[in-house]
């Protein structure tokens, strides 16, 4: 899925002309963009999170050259921890299957 998909379906999902969707859309990314270049952290009930973790510096090597080593300076770096809804949503069809026969209720067959 790329961002005009989404733009797409906002439209859809929202009933607004696509081009009011696009500015939400670029809205809200914007937003996104500036709070983790401000380091925040941002949670999304349901969804998950995204943070800002330190990197630490290290020693790589040059592709072409590999016995050539090379710097790599201290930087940041996003991760994203899902939520548990996602996670359970994407995890193995097993799990997944295995889960919903848990969590269904309970037959309501009378024992004696």
């Amino acid at each position: 899925m790329i961002k005009n998909d989404i733009i797409n379906a906002v439209a859809e999902a929202a009933g607004v002309p696509r081009q009011k969707a696009t500015q939400a859309v670029e809205t809200i990314i914007d937003v996104l963009r500036q709070a983790l270049s401000r380091g925040e952290r941002i949670e999304l009930r349901g969804f998950g999170v995204f943070l800002v973790k330190p990197r630490k510096r290290g020693i790589g090597r040059n592709p072409k050259r590999p016995t050539e080593e090379v710097q790599i300076p201290p930087g940041f770096t996003i991760r994203f921890k899902p939520g548990k809804e996602l996670r359970d949503m994407t995890g193995p069809a097993e799990e997944r299957a295995a889960k919903a026969t848990a969590s269904s209720p309970p037959s309501s067959g009378t024992s004696s």
